[in-house]
């Protein structure tokens, strides 16, 4: 097996795993917090052994500065884990992955704020197109059980944890040269310390069950998907990459169709519709006219 093929292989069981996640956290019953601060401890006790073995914990290997960036990476991924996994109660699994996955778009906007990054004109064009479908994920009707406030507060928590998500990435761009299973590690840590106090002060989970999905979001959503998903970075190509991610956010959707019955409205497709296409457009760089129908280019006489 080529590195290619096994890369790929390793970036489509990463993202397997990663959109079987919110089907855990609601079958663990347990709060958020706990949620995410066992997810911490777990994950590094899979991520310690791994960045031992490969010399990341030797003195030197990160500066202070990188430290101190790694840090405020670390928090803002646990922002924006909480915020994630709370948008599933009103928003559903579904509509809050969908909407989760506006990030590239906020990625983009603080790439041209605060690094200078130029905005071209394709790259203009998508992200106005995910607003359309914000909108009509926004005029959607919530699951069953669900208020429609709670749906729009589901919905606003997705945006708020893809701004987290986009923010905690600005950072990474200024992390260059740190090995990634590093900087997972030192998020995870980050996230332990954070939560602690909120942990120690929660009743314990009890029985086999929330034991068994917290454990199993630690070693194996956090732990080994994060090895599987920086082994698959180092053997693709960006584009390649890119193109495998989207198999997240539909794993999710089917995933909540399957486990919970959930089922999308069709003002609600076609939303999650607009923002996935778009985000695939921005990520993979397609070019706006001839994408779609609309921007197609009229055929010379």
């Amino acid at each position: 097996m080529n590195d290619r093929t096994r890369g790929m292989l390793e970036m489509v069981a990463a993202m397997v795993i990663s959109g079987t996640i919110g089907w855990l956290v609601v079958v663990s019953g347990r709060p958020v917090t706990q949620v995410v601060f066992w997810r911490c401890a777990f994950g590094a006790l899979v991520l310690v052994p791994v960045c031992l073995a490969r010399g990341y914990l030797r003195p030197g290997s990160i500066t202070l500065r990188q430290a101190l960036l790694a840090v405020a990476g670390g928090v803002a991924i646990v922002a924006n884990w909480l915020l994630l996994f709370s948008a599933y109660e009103g928003a559903s699994i579904s509509i809050a992955t969908a909407v989760y996955n506006t990030q590239p778009f906020m990625l983009v906007a603080m790439g041209a704020l605060f690094l200078g990054e130029r905005l071209t004109v394709a790259k203009v064009a998508w992200l106005l197109l995910p607003f359309g479908g914000m909108l009509l994920i926004v005029q959607g009707k919530p699951g069953a059980g669900a208020a429609h406030g709670n749906y729009l507060l589901g919905i606003a928590l997705a945006l708020g944890a893809a701004f987290f998500y986009a923010l905690a990435a600005l950072v990474a761009k200024q992390l260059k040269g740190v090995p990634p299973h590093l900087i997972a590690l030192i998020h995870v840590v980050v996230g332990t310390v954070m939560l602690l106090p909120m942990a120690l002060r929660a009743d314990l989970p009890a029985g086999a069950l929330p034991w068994a999905t917290l454990a199993t979001m630690g070693f194996v959503h956090t732990g080994l998907m994060y090895i599987l998903l920086y082994g698959a970075i180092q053997k693709l190509p960006t584009h390649l990459t890119g193109a495998l991610s989207f198999i997240y956010p539909i794993v999710a959707i089917l995933v909540d169709r399957l486990a919970f019955g959930h089922h999308l409205h069709l003002s609600q497709i076609g939303g999650a519709a607009l923002i996935l296409v778009a985000a695939a457009g921005m990520t993979l760089g397609w070019p706006w006219r001839g994408t779609l129908p609309w921007g197609a280019r009229k055929p010379s006489a």
